[in-house]
């Protein structure tokens, strides 16, 4: 089915080096995340001048290109120009060009186990907190048909998160996706989760962090689990499906092709279930534990100080993807404690974002900037701050550092507060429904986050009102300058005619006018003369003298074509300057040709220059002047 973004779509493709560059590809709320062979065949600049991008972010060992809200039906329209699964790797997993550093490998992990589920994630949050309010309202009772029904959706997402990930992680790591869900279905199975409900068999570690209750045996192996089981858990799975992964390779390799659809997932299971709860489960409970600790003594050495700090980095974690360390930790708490405060004080970040485009909406007299603002400062009310960050704010700069100091200001005071979240997702402003404790419908921790967005937001706004001011002409000319790349090469194309310019959508020839045959820009021409647009050498010329085509010394490939259709004149009107191989220089006549008897014969003079090898270049862009002369800049190739 057609899509209006499949022309987006093939740009996309396109630019992150074609679809032979690409591993996987997944997609978050407001990004297309892709895993690149070779990132430098991707058109960074290009992406980033494309109308429909936001932005282009290298972070992770991913290639992210912001696209906004709409990135879903983006995602879903490159997806099915490149023939990609999406979120799915090959069969063994995937497989980067070479190893990144530690932390990128964690973060590429994090994000593809969690990216798949987060939109979910976010609704069964939001559920929740919509039965908070209605609880807290007595609309609903706990003990309604409609609140149970309804909570069995909010919760059980949340409950049975093991074997989601268990699905996730498998695609992540290349296991066979049902292995990992059998995993998670045996870490939650009803009566494992039971077990904790037996009597004590020994204690291991006592007095410790590691403090550890034996439950069973496993051959004799003690088998320590967490109080509440493994339901809601995440390292747990994620450890066992990458252990399992390694070990479903190895019996891919030993055993014969004829029985191995059966046997392999039945020897993985065989070998990873028992791993997981002797071996596994046990590190993921030590990990959980150091964390934990480590994260309590943050917040037990100054809530406010801890709450400044979350406050006032977040959005800068956000840019490179690097908030996804967090989530794991939140997660964790609320299945642990019930409640999560260490990373609350963020709240006030999305509301700090939104102020300062409103400001920015306020004060600029950019009609496009307007533009970007008012669907940046929506999505900003809902907690989706992408759009805000790189299309307006960052790209200004200091809109971005005011909303990081009032977000740190209203993250101190939400520290300040102790303020506890009880639920997971609903971002901006239905995220306050997070924060009523349905056990007892407390709402005491909703004055302080109000408190912190309040103060973050006004303090953001205020200042950002009172200094923002839109760059004059020149001074985006110089800032233009100041941020060109000394590494970047300009190469100029000088204009082959004297006539008026026209830009490619104006021809009427979809060949031309679509961009496949190359980037460029055409001119109707007021005399009969061609000249070399760049010193070069001749590549082609078409029996009939109409098309010609060069390489320039710096490499870039053009097509010159004089009229649409002039290849029916079979060489009338004609006059073949040169020949192909003759080495050009800048300004020598190439053809001369006829306007009139062109003209007379009912075709169009309009002649597009072209840069057919577009794609190795950063840019091509075209000159805005509305005539030219022959040996004037046409076209600057960066």
């Amino acid at each position: 089915m057609a899509s209006k973004y499949d022309g987006l779509a093939k740009i996309i493709i396109q630019n992150v080096g074609g679809k032979s560059n690409v591993i996987s590809l997944t997609h978050c709320i407001t990004r297309l995340r892709f895993k690149l062979k070779d990132e430098s065949k991707a058109n960074t600049d290009v992406l980033k001048g494309t109308d429909g991008i936001v932005t282009v972010m290298r972070s992770g060992g991913q290639y992210q290109v912001v696209i906004g809200n709409h990135v879903p039906d983006v995602y879903a329209a490159v997806c099915e120009a490149g023939g990609f699964e999406g979120d799915s790797s090959d069969s063994e997993g995937e497989k980067p060009d070479k190893p990144g550093s530690l932390s990128a490998m964690l973060l590429d992990t994090l994000s593809g186990v969690f990216q798949p589920i987060l939109s979910v994630f976010c609704a069964t949050g939001l559920i929740k907190g919509i039965l908070a309010i209605l609880t807290f309202t007595k609309i609903l009772s706990p003990a309604d048909g409609t609140y149970q029904l309804l909570f069995a959706v909010g919760d059980g997402f949340f409950y049975f998160l093991p074997v989601i990930l268990g699905y996730t992680s498998a695609r992540k790591f290349g296991l066979n996706p049902f292995t990992g869900i059998a995993l998670g279905c045996a870490l939650i199975y009803p009566k494992i989760t039971a077990l904790t409900s037996n009597e004590v068999q020994n204690v291991l570690f006592a007095g410790s962090m590691f403090e550890s209750n034996v439950y069973a045996t496993f051959l004799k192996i003690p088998v320590i689990m967490p109080k509440a089981g493994y339901p809601s858990s995440v390292v747990p799975i994620v450890l066992s499906v990458y252990a399992a992964s390694k070990i479903e390779k190895m019996w891919k390799r030993i055993v014969p092709d004829v029985i191995k659809n059966f046997l392999v997932p039945t020897l993985t299971l065989l070998v990873a279930a028992p791993l997981t709860f002797v071996a596994v489960g046990p590190i993921a409970n030590s990990i959980a534990a150091v964390i934990g600790f480590a994260t309590q003594a943050a917040y037990d050495a100054s809530p406010v100080l801890e709450g400044l700090i979350v406050g006032a980095f977040w959005q800068v974690l956000v840019i490179f993807g690097l908030h996804w360390g967090l989530i794991p930790i939140y997660i964790m708490n609320l299945s642990t404690q019930g409640y999560d405060s260490f990373m609350q004080p963020y709240f006030a970040a999305s509301f700090a974002q939104t102020a300062v485009v409103i400001a920015v909406l306020i004060r600029t007299k950019d009609k496009n900037l307007k533009g970007l603002c008012i669907p940046a400062a929506i999505s900003g009310f809902f907690g989706v701050t992408e759009p805000a960050i790189y299309g307006v704010s960052l790209p200004k700069k200091m809109p971005f550092i005011i909303s990081c100091i009032g977000a740190a200001i209203g993250g101190a005071i939400i520290g300040l507060g102790n303020v506890k979240k009880y639920s997971s997702g609903a971002l901006g402003i239905f995220g306050f429904v997070t924060f009523i404790n349905p056990a007892n419908n407390d709402t005491s921790s909703i004055p302080w986050v109000a408190a912190g967005v309040i103060v973050a937001s006004a303090i953001a706004f205020v200042i950002c009102f009172l200094l923002y001011r839109d760059e004059t002409k020149e001074e985006v000319k110089s800032g233009q300058l100041k941020a060109s790349n000394p590494g970047v090469r300009k190469i100029t194309l000088a204009s082959p005619l004297k006539g008026k310019v026209m830009q490619l959508d104006q021809i009427e020839d979809a060949a031309f006018s679509s961009g496949a045959l190359g980037r460029g820009v055409a001119v109707l021409p007021e005399e009969g003369v061609l000249y070399a647009p760049a010193d070069g050498t001749v590549t082609a010329l078409f029996p009939t003298g109409h098309a010609i085509g060069m390489v320039s010394e710096e490499g870039a490939e053009v097509l010159i074509h004089v009229g649409m259709d002039t290849v029916r004149l079979e060489g009338k009107g004609f006059t073949v300057l040169t020949a192909v191989g003759d080495h050009v220089k800048k300004g020598q006549e190439l053809l001369r040709f006829d306007v009139e008897a062109i003209r007379e014969a009912g075709y169009s003079l309009v002649t597009p220059v072209l840069v057919s090898n577009a794609d190795t270049f950063t840019d091509v862009i075209a000159t805005d002047d509305g005539e030219v002369d022959p040996g004037d800049a046409l076209i600057t190739i960066l």
